[in-house]
């Protein structure tokens, strides 16, 4: 199993030299993969959540994202090996020749390293913003994907859909990878079989081993059910936010893959032998928040990373 880290691309604190100085430190300490997400905008009156209920004021967090693709961009230039990843974008705000001229432009500076996460989105001023319908996300999402992968393939490129089309044309330049790795990010049971059916692999969000064991038997399922390998796909597990990394172990009430590096360690060993083929720690999104962090405290939060890796290799986490 693999282990990947959220970047700090968020929230008013962050900075290109933090975000730059924790990508080269995950590199240099083992991680696999380097995870950033897209947010368009922070609306100011309440919103309905991603699961659900009553609207209430999005997280400050939100109100300053950068850019996933440039970011990754300029972390392709200053990295040698390490996986550069979306997790995710927002299927329907994105144009499918363009999203795929840009992941493929970027996968070739990287040298074939980019993974892209897509998700059907949720944030109905999104949307707005965008002049982009919310209706039929899911089979609009999957239409995406289709469309995407013909502009990677061999030219003429053509694509006749309902809600996309691209007429027959030279559309390049084409990526590294045979093709760049699709993630779809699930948040409910038609979303995991989604990814199971037309996806490369999953990105959920769970809160425990058990609920991971469940996605992974959902995921597997729907793809035999396609005629699909199940083993061909990955499971990209997003550790849920905020997940602290702590010096001292934490006692009742500790979140899943937080704690202190032995803590998370044990659950990296569980989420492996749950399925996952990837877990990404998501405590560094959090570094953006506090006014100030930089220097000393990043640099003794990178230590406690490093420890993360250490304390899972003794377990046996990243074994082949």
């Amino acid at each position: 199993m693999e282990l990947g880290l959220a970047l700090p691309t968020a929230g008013p604190q962050t900075s290109p030299e933090t975000i730059v100085k924790v990508a080269l430190a995950a590199e240099r300490l083992g991680y696999s993969a380097l995870w950033t997400f897209e947010r368009l905008l922070r609306p100011i009156d309440k919103v309905v959540p991603l699961y659900g209920g009553e609207p209430e004021p999005m997280a400050d967090f939100y109100g300053s994202v950068y850019e996933p693709l440039e970011t990754l961009s300029y972390l392709a230039a200053v990295t040698q090996r390490i996986k550069l990843g979306a997790a995710v974008l927002v299927a329907p705000l994105h144009v499918p020749v363009m999203l795929a001229r840009r992941l493929a432009t970027l996968d070739r500076f990287s040298g074939g390293r980019v993974i892209a996460g897509l998700g059907q989105g949720w944030l109905q001023d999104e949307f707005a913003t965008a002049n982009v319908s919310s209706r039929r996300k899911g089979a609009r999402t999957e239409e995406f994907i289709t469309a995407m992968r013909a502009a990677w393939g061999p030219d003429p490129v053509r694509h006749e859909g309902e809600c996309y089309r691209i007429t027959p044309s030279q559309v390049n330049p084409k990526p590294v990878q045979a093709r760049v790795p699709v993630l779809l990010a699930a948040t409910s049971q038609a979303a995991v079989r989604r990814a199971g059916r037309i996806a490369d692999g999953v990105l959920p969000l769970t809160s425990s081993a058990r609920e991971l064991r469940d996605v992974v038997s959902t995921l597997h399922a729907a793809a035999r059910e396609a005629g699909r390998d199940p083993r061909d796909l990955t499971v990209v597990n997003q550790a849920p936010w905020p997940t602290p990394v702590t010096r001292e172990p934490i006692g009742d009430g500790r979140p899943f893959l937080g704690g202190s590096p032995r803590q998370i360690a044990q659950d990296l060993l569980a989420a492996r032998e749950s399925g996952a083929t990837q877990v990404y720690l998501a405590a560094g999104q959090g570094l953006g928040l506090d006014v100030g962090v930089q220097g000393a405290e990043v640099d003794d939060w990178l230590g406690l990373l490093g420890e993360v890796v250490e304390a899972a290799d003794r377990l046996g986490v990243f074994a082949p």
